[in-house]
């Protein structure tokens, strides 16, 4: 019987149909019917004996076990349960020989399985990482498990000193650690158990130490020996506790102390993949979990860098030496690159952010694009070099079930690998291996850099200003004159903050390796100012976050490992104020500047509810603090990510105040369903008797103002009203400890302003006004609704109609919004005499510009004094004053008008239904986007809304005219 293998390379031909006649000599008619059954396997076996002789020598000396798998739907099916298979062949074994013999056997069995599934396709990458990693679980476990009872049995059992049974436990590193185990790995293992003692049940105890010292040393002879069935696994113990130097097996408090004390970097980054692999997993896992924090700090360990680099480089060095750079695992842009770019981040934020404390690697991509770590594009190209290269190694270690991760390079190998990958040589495979290697290499050095290299590319700026820092800055003249020649305006005024640093206390108290620390990144900061187009207030605004973060080494390492975040952090200080103070007084934001890509690309409106979400999402219920925190960090990292944007240029004003308006949002929502959650646990839901039926009671919040208006800016406050729709003769709420709605819905507002305002290590979230409220500061914070429609329709004053016009319900239940804006509708849709409510809307301006005004002088000429961007005539509250009335005005006959609550689109509309002039409604737009893009500009430079007068006297003049135009009376 012929094979269908005219598809396979002619390289692979002959040697397939020779094992073919040689299977067929060894097995019987039964063997060979049962294959040729099964189609879909019988046309696989070319593919699969072309590209592993491993599979085809086994079946052709065993065709029995071909026939086994095939029979038993092994081949056509994922695995099942390796434990309880292997459960049931041990169950007749009596001595270690057996158990060795029966274990290498099954591994035979299913590794041929495996290999099968592998190389047709029909198992996916992570199926076929999984399988290996669970039946290198499963062989761990039942040869522990029968040494064990074996071993108790001459030595007794181990016990602690109050006589509770010790348990063996097996920590699994590396890529079983990670269940991404290859065809044919070692596995890193760790040996321990719970607590000293000693064995009791026979006439000669031992201590537990001795006891488990020889369990470890029979299973890794059980699992490593070569035998003539060949082993099971090759056994690495090389990472426990000291080494090689340290004992075989170790008691978790001796691990703990070991990890506290003596542990190294490399340690942390090895015990990101542990995890318990056999033994006894209940005390495993509690061992892990004490390990945590050394593993996951609490604060952001921009140290990783550092850390993983210098490993990284002894492993080129290595590589080099063994001539190993053909090795798709360790060579440029190989499997431990993509390792490395997806651990490094674990180490820095795995304390803060558990989502990613992952084992699993492509995983932990996922995380890493889910928080905006990586791009969604570097992640696909990660995501699909990854799973190239593993594929890859599989299927190369699958040939001869050897383990080796370096390309063959005799003609048969190579076209075996390459076919099975999916190309028709070797040539098209090496085009796509080099281009995903190309892609690992690139992204691994955007995230771990070399420190050098900044320097590199300045030698003789950085070694003139690093001579200048460690000489002490002693010649005062001389370093003067070389600042003032460098490009600095004020050099003795740089000269004098440098000398402050260098003799500050915190410096001098600085260990020696951050000192060294800093002593490079003092000459880089100076470089990197001098090519901002102000040197002087980059310089002194980077100098005081250096100060104010000295004593932290962590964030100096960041700045010489990171030249781009330096680089970032420098130009974002010399473009802005605001950040720069930002920034020191909250480091972490450091953390935002480690991807450029990313820092010049916020988050849109409709991504912010996700994401924040995600942040929360492993957080404590009942650590408000902790909650409080995130929320902080959450609203400055994103309002940093849209000032950078909008000061490189890339967001228009209107879009970062829609921006900056649905961060305000997402956060009162969240602040009110955190506040809620709190009550509604003490108290219950709030009900009341509506029409004789008993109903839960809805809730919102009003943004009235910039809020309101979407339209807020840096620093903007809050300004807020909270109503409800209790009514009727019953009003309570429903928990164990009932309390009435209206003091409910008080608690309810005052948690949710305690949540916004409160001063944390984190800073607040916004400043909150509610004098906007229903009778002013001196009435009830909450109000119902009827009591706001009555308080709107008879006792409000026409200027709390004006303020009602930019009111937006931000949150609640949708009957109550919608019941909101009803009402905001009909009060602002009421007819008003035009005569009355222009004398009205004008003597209000006159109050406001009378008391808040800080221009000098308030009249024309414009040739000198100060304009007061928003309260000056001309300025912005002019502009909103005249919209204000024309849409008090016209309401009640164009009800659209009452669609937004924006000043921009009301003008464009009172364009399209003539209410105002196309010039009027042009020049005003033009002043109003004028004024808010200074206004933004002043606000990132921690400066008031300010100008010279004469700056926009044409503006001015024109919003004037406008003034006088409309609402002059008659």
């Amino acid at each position: 019987m012929n094979l269908p293998n005219s598809s396979l390379p002619s390289l692979l031909q002959n040697e397939v149909s020779q094992l073919w006649q040689d299977y067929q000599e060894n097995a019987n008619d039964e063997d060979i019917s049962c294959l040729t059954q099964y189609v879909q396997i019988f046309e696989s076996l070319p593919l699969v004996w072309g590209c592993s002789p491993f599979v085809a020598k086994n079946c052709v000396k065993s065709p029995a076990l071909l026939t086994e798998l095939i029979n038993s739907g092994s081949l056509l099916n994922a695995p099942s349960n390796y434990s309880q298979s292997l459960a049931n062949l041990l169950l007749d074994v009596t001595d270690e020989a057996s158990l060795m013999q029966a274990l290498r056997l099954y591994r035979r069995r299913e590794m041929m399985c495996i290999a099968w599934r592998d190389l047709t396709g029909w198992a996916s990458l992570e199926e076929t990482l999984k399988a290996l990693s669970d039946l290198a679980d499963a062989m761990i476990d039942a040869g522990l498990t029968w040494l064990y009872q074996h071993l108790t049995n001459q030595l007794g059992t181990p016990f602690d000193v109050n006589g509770v049974p010790q348990p063996f436990v097996v920590l699994a590193l590396g890529k079983l650690g990670g269940q991404e185990l290859n065809f044919s790995s070692d596995i890193d293992l760790i040996f321990t158990y719970p607590e000293d003692g000693e064995t009791k049940g026979v006439k000669r105890t031992r201590t537990n130490q001795e006891f488990f010292l020889r369990l470890g040393q029979k299973l890794i002879h059980v699992l490593n020996q070569m035998t003539v069935d060949g082993f099971v696994f090759r056994v690495d113990m090389r990472l426990r506790p000291f080494g090689d130097a340290g004992p075989l097996a170790v008691s978790f408090p001796a691990m703990e102390e070991y990890y506290q004390s003596h542990a190294r970097d490399w340690e942390r980054y090895a015990l990101v993949k542990a995890r318990v692999a056999a033994g006894y997993k209940p005390a495993g896992y509690t061992l892990l979990k004490s390990l945590r924090p050394f593993v996951y700090r609490r604060y952001l360990d921009f140290n990783a860098f550092e850390a993983l680099r210098n490993m990284k480089g002894m492993i080129d060095q290595e590589t080099s030496r063994k001539g190993l750079n053909n090795n798709i695992k360790l060579g440029p842009g190989g499997i431990r690159e993509v390792e490395f770019t997806c651990q490094v981040f674990q180490l820095i934020r795995g304390g803060q952010q558990p989502a990613l404390q992952r084992r699993h690697l492509l995983t932990t991509l996922t995380q890493l694009e889910k928080y905006r770590i990586l791009p969604a594009d570097v992640v696909k190209r990660l995501h699909e070099a990854y799973c190239f290269l593993r594929l890859t190694e599989n299927h190369l270690q699958a040939i001869d079930d050897r383990q080796t991760q370096t390309l063959p390079e005799d003609e048969l190998n190579r076209t075996r690998l390459a076919y099975s990958m999916g190309f028709s040589d070797w040539h098209q495979f090496v085009a796509k291996l080099i281009y995903y290697q190309q892609h690992v290499h690139l992204e691994f050095e955007q995230v771990i850099m070399p420190a050098a290299v900044e320097k590199s590319s300045q030698p003789i700026e950085f070694s003139r200003w690093q001579t200048l820092w460690m000489n002490g800055l002693c010649d005062d003249e001389q370093t003067i004159l070389l600042l003032n020649e460098a490009g600095f305006q004020n050099a003795s005024e740089v000269f004098t903050h440098l000398q402050q640093v260098l003799n500050a206390y915190s410096i001098r108290k600085l260990n020696q390796r951050a000192r060294e620390k800093l002593d490079t990144l003092i000459p880089l900061l100076i470089t990197n100012t001098l090519k901002q187009q102000n040197p002087d207030d980059a310089l002194h605004r980077t100098l005081k976050f250096i100060e104010s973060v000295a004593q932290r080494s962590v964030y100096l390492s960041l700045l010489v490992e990171r030249p781009q975040v330096l680089k970032q952090l420098v130009r974002l200080c010399a473009n802005s104020a605001w950040i720069a103070e930002k920034i020191t007084l909250y480091p972490l934001l450091l953390d935002e500047l480690l991807d450029p890509r990313r820092l010049y690309d916020p988050l849109k409106p409709n991504e912010l509810g996700n994401a924040l979400q995600t942040q929360l999402a492993h957080l404590p219920d009942n650590d408000l603090e902790m909650q409080m925190d995130r929320l902080r960090h959450f609203k400055s990292a994103n309002v940093l990510h849209i000032a950078a944007a909008e000061i490189s240029g890339h967001l228009s004003v209107e879009v970062v105040s829609d921006y900056l308006s649905a961060i305000a949002d997402i956060l009162m929502k969240r602040a009110l369903i955190m506040a809620c959650e709190h009550l509604t646990q003490k108290y219950g839901r709030p009900y009341c008797s509506d029409n004789d039926k008993i109903r839960p009671v809805g809730f919102c919040i009003i943004a009235y103002g910039k809020a309101g208006g979407v339209e807020l800016s840096y620093g903007s406050d809050l300004d807020i009203v909270f109503l409800h729709d209790s009514c009727g003769g019953q009003q309570m709420t429903d928990g164990d400890k009932p309390i009435d709605n209206s003091v409910f819905f008080l608690r309810l507002a005052q948690r949710i302003i305690h949540i916004i305002t409160t001063n944390t290590p984190a800073g607040i979230l916004y400043e909150v006004d509610a004098r906007l409220r229903p009778g002013g500061k001196s009435a009830l914070l909450v109000s119902s609704f009827d009591a706001f429609k009555n308080y709107q329709q008879q006792d409000a004053w026409t200027w709390e109609h004006q303020a009602l016009i930019r009111a937006r319900a931000v949150i609640g239940n949708s009957r109550s919004m919608e019941r909101f804006e009803k009402i905001r509708r009909v009060v602002l849709s009421h007819c008003r005499e035009p005569e009355k409510l222009k004398l009205e809307v004008c003597e209000m301006r006159d109050k406001m510009r009378e008391s808040l005004d800080k221009s000098k002088p308030l009249h024309p000429p414009f040739d000198n004094g100060i304009f007061d961007l928003k309260q000056g005539r001309g300025g912005v509250a002019d502009i909103e004053f005249i919209v204000q009335y024309a849409v008090l005005r016209w309401a009640a006959d164009y009800p659209n008008l009452l669609n937004t609550t924006g000043m921009l689109p009301w003008l464009k509309m009172f364009t399209e239904y003539k209410l105002l002039t196309e010039s009027a409604c042009t020049q005003l737009s033009e002043a109003f986007r004028a004024y808010r893009a200074e206004n933004h500009r002043l606000a990132l430079q921690n400066k008031p809304a300010l100008v010279a007068n004469e700056k926009f006297a044409e503006y001015r003049q024109r919003v004037m005219h406008w003034w006088d135009e409309i609402m002059e009376l008659s």
